[in-house]
């Protein structure tokens, strides 16, 4: 009884309910907190004595959201839409009760208060906040499935009126204290040490504890809430907003949406009964589940260092070697002067190096004018950061990393240089995007201090580092590897050597099938549209346009060269070729590749390919389009996880979705296997197959997992 919160009544009458967690860092709503919150109310509103009641947290932020590891589970168990209904109504049947209990409840926000954590702030009579810069409110429900279940949907838009309310329910939009402050979120901002004493003073005036909707002629602000004309078109064009920008993929937001204006037009607890069906549909749906186990519960795993060797001490980086001032080496730079260590930024002549700086120096520029940093605190930065040409400069390093061409005599004869100067501890790292770790590392005289570190572009943006284990990698390389990503704040992975690894050999699938489809006689346009309409983030020609095809080119041509004459081109590597070899169409950087890019306006489809390839006067439905850019790519990670370069299932969904944008509502390109089903998806490989050639064949032993019904993820 009352594990999760303190309670206590001082001389005046007022009670305190320390939210403390035991054994957790941060507060969350579960089942025993609910259930000891609930006591609680009952002990305050029966005891004469007590005036009202503060909430607050024994910890650095208030409520963190609601315990996903309950949820989490919940359609692998089976739960239905009434069971998700009933889960949400018990929650919000104990914060109505505190709402409606007859003692006011003041709470103070000490600093993070997320999802369940601001619904339980919203539901109290009176909000005091701290004005520390970390300190936001949100509710992100949206963002892994689900829509806020414990009356976000009602209390907010009556609060704050549905204009104000919407983009942070449908958006996941934060707020900081002043903006809460002006939104109406909040009643007062103050010190972290006079939140208990601001919310004790006016408890201290006893105020009538009553809700603002609870009070008879109550009116939405803004207006008569979803009746009104201006709302009313809000709701309509907001409508074909989410529709557009889901692909009718997310149920959530339109969920949500539909909560809002179906429960702001009604009684206020007929409106928590409507939220609370929504929130049972989503709750028991596959997507939910994909999205709340891959965003949020394996990505959490992974920012822990959950494949970090635990025998390994734990170590920092404080000063960092990069070879190559280009784009990667300039982002990287710059993520890692951030994080506050000393950067020797090597390139083969200082010119080339200061342009590498001066990455940083643009965005520290745009930080500026966006209010995001400081000059001061931007001279900082670009003070640890050192271009320089000499290799003596890497001395004392303990961790250099490599981005220089993806050539292999180029990287062995700079992985030679920088071994003579740094220490003998130090680690080596080779930012390559395809070339295998094991044959790098053969240039170096310490292979097991040698591993891959693949950064994504551009890398000030992207989230995501996946660590590379050469046949030789130590598990202290490994270690201190996954220390220096946690450092930058990026989220790892963790994957075994083989060309291409795991993302460049998974990513490059789809967009080889782009280029196949085009060479085939598939408008461009659909295949384009297509792969957004699949939740991807552009198609698979501009994403070839980004990366630049010279890139493509050089790297097949460099595996090529390795593999000898056994080595099999992709099927789209003549459209490759043609356009490097023969059109000088190399992509974005150079302003021309399968789009054109204007000075002034937007890129647009190169009308020459039409004559390239023209397109056939039977087109496939866009679902067939959207199946092969998928399956392609689910069935190489399948490939990945046969062959070992994989060890973990959460990896290749992590790294799906963060390295090179596979659908998050799939969670990943084998949660995606899982949720269309193992059987169905070997036989749409198989039809696939005998439709369009062997890269769609499944193996032995992928069939043999289908034949068993047996999952990725196993419930």
């Amino acid at each position: 009884m009352n594990n999760t919160i303190r309670y206590t009544v001082d001389n005046d009458g007022i009670a305190t309910l320390m939210i403390d967690l035991p054994g957790k860092s941060m507060n969350v709503l579960c089942d025993a907190m609910i259930a000891d919150l609930s006591e609680c109310i009952d002990k305050v509103a029966a005891d004469e004595g007590v005036k009202g009641a503060i909430l607050a947290s024994a910890k650095k932020a208030f409520v963190a959201g609601a315990d996903l590891t309950e949820l989490v589970t919940a359609y692998d168990r089976g739960v239905t839409p009434e069971e998700g209904y009933e889960w949400s109504r018990a929650l919000s049947g104990v914060l109505r009760k505190m709402e409606t209990c007859g003692k006011p409840f003041a709470v103070a926000i000490n600093g993070l208060a997320l999802g369940g954590g601001l619904e339980l702030c919203l539901a109290c009579h009176y909000r005091v906040m701290t004005d520390h810069p970390r300190a936001v409110l949100g509710l992100p429900e949206v963002s892994i499935g689900l829509l806020p279940g414990a009356g976000g949907t009602q209390r907010l838009p009556r609060l704050v009126g549905t204009e104000k309310a919407l983009p942070v329910i449908l958006q996941g939009k934060k707020l900081k204290p002043q903006k809460a402050l002006e939104l109406g979120v909040v009643h007062e901002i103050a010190p972290a040490g006079e939140l208990l004493d601001r919310a004790r003073a006016w408890l201290m005036t006893n105020p009538d504890p009553v809700a603002p909707w609870d009070v008879k002629g109550f009116r939405m602000p803004g207006g008569a809430g979803a009746n009104s004309p201006r709302n009313a078109q809000q709701f309509m064009v907001g409508t074909s907003l989410v529709a557009g920008m889901t692909q009718h993929n997310y149920p959530a937001p339109i969920g949500a949406l539909s909560a809002v204006y179906e429960g702001c037009i009604t009684p206020f607890d007929t409106g928590l009964d409507i939220e609370s069906q929504y929130f049972g549909h989503l709750v028991s749906g596959v997507v939910a589940r994909n999205m709340m186990r891959s965003l949020f519960v394996n990505k959490g795993a992974a920012d822990k260092l959950a494949r970090r060797p635990g025998h390994v001490d734990k170590s920092a980086v404080t000063k960092l070697g990069i070879l190559g001032a280009g784009m990667m080496g300039a982002g990287i730079a710059y993520v890692s002067a951030k994080a506050g260590m000393q950067v020797v930024l090597l390139d083969t002549d200082l010119e080339g190096a200061e342009r590498g700086k001066a990455y940083s120096e643009g965005l520290l520029r745009k930080a500026i004018k966006r209010g995001y940093s400081t000059q001061e605190k931007a001279d900082a930065l670009l003070s640890k950061i050192h271009p320089t040409t000499d290799y003596a400069d890497l001395e004392g390093c303990e961790l250099v990393i490599e981005a220089v061409f993806e050539n292999r005599e180029i990287k062995a004869g700079v992985t030679a240089k920088t071994e003579a100067v740094i220490p003998e501890t130090a680690i080596f790292a080779s930012n390559t995007s395809t070339l295998p770790i094991t044959g790098l590392a053969e240039a170096s005289k310490r292979p097991e201090r040698f591993i891959g570190l693949h950064f994504f572009s551009p890398v000030d943006k992207m989230p995501l580092v996946e660590l590379i284990k050469g046949e030789k990698s130590s598990d202290e390389a490994v270690a201190r590897g996954l220390d220096y990503i946690q450092q930058i704040r990026k989220t790892p992975i963790v994957v075994n050597d083989s060309p291409g690894f795991f993302t460049s050999r998974c990513f490059s699938t789809s967009t080889n099938e782009g280029m196949t489809m085009l060479a085939e006689g598939i408008n461009p346009a659909l295949i384009e549209n297509a792969a957004k309409m699949a939740g991807l983030p552009v198609g698979p020609l501009a994403v070839m346009d980004e990366v630049t095809l010279e890139l493509g080119y050089k790297i097949t041509m460099q595996t090529a060269s390795d593999f000898g004459d056994d080595y099999e081109f992709d099927s789209g590597f003549p459209v490759i070729r043609k356009f490097v070899e023969e059109l000088d169409r190399k992509g974005k950087r150079y302003g021309k590749g399968f789009y054109e890019y204007p000075d002034a306006g937007k890129k647009y489809l190169w009308p020459g390919l039409a004559e390239l390839y023209p397109p056939k006067d039977e087109q496939p439905p866009v679902q067939e389009v959207i199946d092969r850019l998928l399956y392609r790519q689910a069935l190489e990670t399948a490939r990945c996880f046969e062959e070992g370069v994989l060890d973990h299932p959460a990896d290749a969904d992590i790294g799906s979705i963060f390295g090179w944008g596979f659908p998050p509502w799939t969670g990943g390109t084998l949660s995606f296997i899982d949720t269309v089903g193992i059987k169905h998806f070997v036989a749409q490989c198989d039809r696939m197959a005998e439709t369009y050639g062997s890269r769609f064949e499944v193996s032995d032993w992928l069939r043999q997992r289908a034949g068993k019904g047996e999952p990725f993820h196993q419930a």
